[in-house]
């Protein structure tokens, strides 16, 4: 089979490019991406994008070009097309025509029972991508993400929440509090990147409109909890506190608990620690929420001392620490 001794020739080669200096590496790898195997291309292009390597920008280029004709074809996967956006990327094109042409690809292959596509991780990585370019006025680049907000793909719809927040601007958090408001049974963790994206960029005076997606004591609700937890501020942990007072559900009062010990407040640390010593219903929920924020040293020592003499909690400690390593 020479075809295949060829190929693991190539693929060898290559990889034996990983130790070499960078002047050593530029000829090979810009043969190699002129190659027609997408996934010879692809290796090429993974190998210079940490290097950053700027004389490949022409071949780079004309190799993204090149898999876009007959794509389902000459690039099964994107596998070409994705890696060679992510070294574009690296390389900070500002040039927006490449990522906008792939933030626009679809690429339907044929999958068991139909067809399916293949493109969502390259659409993701050119949202993303987008927002270095400079070029671009705020109002474009906000409505070229905004199709990729609403893709049909899971990470895609992912990667276009964090394009919009490293935007950063208000108009950007508008964009994102108006996809949470949107809502989604079936997308708890876009929801909460979106939460967690307006903090981000607004700040503690958001708290008070992630505090409405806590009600519904779900998984949505479980994801902003995390996302207030992110801020590190009082005003979280009592408004987390608030709420778990209020909780009915035991999973969901579970992720408040383990919310409040990740605010990393002093104020919650005592007042967790105070659930334990008074062996509180729950008790071991509280012992399992310290543990998992990895506390500090005199926090494990109070918390040993808490639950010495009671076997339920120090069996709960001792799984929990075990996990932890």
């Amino acid at each position: 089979m020479p075809g295949k001794k060829n190929f693991d020739a190539q693929l060898a080669a290559l990889e034996e490019l990983r130790d070499q200096p960078v002047e050593a590496c530029v000829a090979p790898l810009r043969a190699a991406l002129k190659q027609q195997n997408n996934y010879i291309v692809a290796k090429a292009a993974d190998l210079a994008t940490p290097r950053q390597i700027a004389d490949l920008l022409p071949d780079l280029l004309a190799a993204f070009d090149r898999f876009f004709k007959d794509a389902d074809k000459r690039d099964p996967q994107c596998w070409a097309k994705n890696s060679l956006s992510r070294a574009l990327a690296a390389l900070e094109l500002q040039d927006p025509a490449p990522f906008l042409r792939g933030l626009r690809h679809a690429q339907m292959e044929a999958v068991w029972g139909g067809r399916s596509d293949t493109a969502g991780t390259l659409r993701g990585t050119c949202a993303l991508a987008l927002v270095r370019c400079r070029t671009i006025p705020e109002v474009d680049l906000l409505r070229y993400l905004l199709d990729v907000l609403v893709d049909k793909d899971k990470s895609t719809r992912s990667d276009a929440v964090r394009a919009v927040e490293q935007v950063g601007s208000p108009a950007a958090s508008l964009l994102l509090r108006l996809r949470a408001q949107l809502g989604g049974e079936e997308e708890p963790e876009i929801l909460g990147a979106c939460y967690a994206a307006v903090l981000h960029i607004e700040g503690a005076s958001a708290l008070s409109w992630v505090n409405r997606f806590l009600a519904e004591e779900d998984d949505a609700a479980g994801e902003a909890a995390l996302a207030v937890a992110s801020t590190h501020s009082v005003g979280a942990f009592e408004m987390l506190k608030a709420r778990w007072e209020t909780a009915r559900d035991p999973w969901f009062r579970s992720v408040l608990l383990s919310a409040m010990a990740l605010t990393r407040q002093g104020a919650a640390t005592e007042f967790l620690l105070g659930l334990v010593k008074s062996e509180a219903i729950g008790a071991d929920l509280v012992v399992e929420a310290l543990l998992r924020s990895l506390p500090s040293e005199e926090v494990l020592l109070r918390l040993k001392a808490l639950i010495a003499g009671n076997a339920r909690l120090e069996r709960v400690f001792a799984e929990n620490s075990t996990a932890q390593r």
